[in-house]
């Protein structure tokens, strides 16, 4: 009963790309091509049109300057239709007018995206739309099956008739929340728009984080009173079943099969608590990942930092029909809290654990599913104090095709990568040393052999070493 929590896989997604100017498609495409995405084409509005309303994209990238009718114009028409008015739509523009990024915002347009593009900018904020516009939809479907529950499961007795009522306005009332919670988060793009940094997608993240606890929180709430509620209901009518026997009464239980619906209700409230509790459980992760909340140094435990990025990454380690799931494996020592920035070091801790996971994946491309079993992929981490109890040490280690010697003295540079055109940026290894050593005093190194697996080891000052 649970399907439509399941989110879609990447070869269903479909993305309409809109410009008349091939170059700019062509970037476009290489910078989705590695995520299987389905993409589709548009050169001029009216086209775009009729294949949102044919194809029904999961997003799209909308020009402003076209031929024909402009972004603006293929934007505000979209919005018109039923069949297209829910489909994020990013603006692709060079303009650097603050003003004309307002008007695509309040004609409905989700985010911009400045020319020229960076292709990992781009990807974030299509991979960061792609999940709010599911997890909607997702919250609608939930919303539609809840009232379909409903009405299949109700009764013509006045008392269940009125839990009914109680029931749909806080449907109604729970999705206000939902509308109120994406019209604020549609508000904080200016924010995103004005900086085009990638480190306002931690802020963001930590935002929606936030964001989610409202609408969570309302939902919970409801569904402990809705159990109050059926259980006085259904005590009300049995007692009533009792006291005032009557064989029409009887009849129509039977006819519903009464029996069931007693014993299924409350299970169905509860799958839908559960359902609550791990959205709960990931907004929290999200928060504990992002730590933008502080600008400042604080004692921090880094053990939950490690457990929120592996929570992130989760989908990444997860089977499919290439290769079993990637195990984990965790030996945490007794850490103590570590003055630092939690947010920066959770940014270090995510750019090793997936450089961990794309050296796994190159392990496992050139073998079998059943070779990868008998030899599984693996990730180990394990923490420990440095002898003398000033410093922490966080070991990251994999048993990965591994990394020469030359290249060893490398992966620390600037732009130095040895991921394929379009895979990496060579950044994420630069910066996460530059937090280590810059920010936080520590030192950070890597440690491989060809064949052997990589460990990459991070040093931490328990106290702060560093005043800014």
């Amino acid at each position: 009963m649970n399907d439509y929590l399941v989110a879609p896989t990447s070869d269903s997604i479909r993305i309409l790309l809109v410009d008349d100017n091939h170059t700019n498609l062509k970037v476009l495409s290489e910078a989705i091509r590695h995520e299987n995405w389905t993409t589709l084409v548009a050169t001029d509005g009216e086209s775009a049109i009729e294949q949102a309303e044919y194809a029904q994209p999961d997003l799209i990238l909308l020009d402003v300057m076209m031929p024909g009718i402009n972004g603006f114009e293929t934007c505000q028409r979209l919005k018109k239709y039923p069949t297209t008015r829910s489909i994020p739509i990013i603006f692709m523009t060079a303009l650097s007018d603050v003003v004309d990024k307002v008007k695509g915002l309040e004609l409905g347009a989700v985010d911009y995206i400045t020319k020229p593009f960076q292709q990992e900018e781009v990807l974030a904020r299509v991979k960061l739309h792609l999940k709010l516009y599911h997890l909607t939809r997702r919250l609608e479907e939930q919303n539609i099956l809840l009232n379909q529950k409903i009405e299949e499961k109700a009764v013509t007795e006045a008392k269940l008739q009125q839990l009914n009522q109680e029931l749909e306005q806080r449907v109604e009332q729970r999705t206000s929340e939902l509308s109120q919670f994406v019209n604020k988060l549609q508000k904080t793009q200016l924010q995103l728009i004005q900086s085009e940094k990638m480190s306002t997608l931690g802020q963001l993240v930590a935002g929606v984080a936030h964001e989610i606890n409202n609408p969570v929180g309302f939902i919970s709430g409801n569904l402990d009173c809705i159990q109050d509620y059926i259980k006085d209901l259904l005590d009300h009518f049995q007692l009533y079943q009792e006291k005032y026997p009557d064989p029409e009464i009887e009849e129509h239980a039977e006819e519903i099969d009464l029996e069931y619906l007693l014993e299924d209700l409350p299970k169905i409230v509860a799958s839908m608590q559960i359902g609550v509790d791990r959205i709960r459980n990931i907004s929290t992760s999200l928060r504990t990942f992002s730590r933008s909340d502080t600008s400042n140094k604080v004692a921090y435990n880094l053990h939950e930092g490690l457990d929120s990025t592996l929570l992130i990454l989760r989908h990444r380690l997860k089977a499919n029909e290439k290769r079993p799931e990637i195990e984990v494996i965790k030996d945490y020592g007794s850490l103590p809290l570590v003055v630092c920035y939690p947010g920066q070091l959770n940014q270090v801790f995510m750019n090793i654990l997936s450089n961990a996971v794309d050296a796994l994946g190159e392990r496992s491309q050139a073998k079998t599913f059943a070779e990868v079993k008998a030899d599984p992929d693996q990730i180990m981490i394990f923490t420990e104090i440095s002898a003398d109890g000033k410093m922490v040490k966080i070991h990251i280690e994999d048993n990965g095709p591994g990394i020469s010697a030359d290249l060893q003295e490398k992966i620390f540079e600037h732009l130095f990568t040895t991921k394929a055109v379009g895979c990496g940026t060579g950044l994420g290894l630069s910066i996460s040393r530059q937090i280590v050593v810059e920010k936080h005093g520590g030192q950070i190194s890597c440690h491989s052999q060809l064949g052997q697996g990589t460990r990459f080891t991070i040093e931490l000052p328990i106290t702060s070493a560093d005043p800014l």
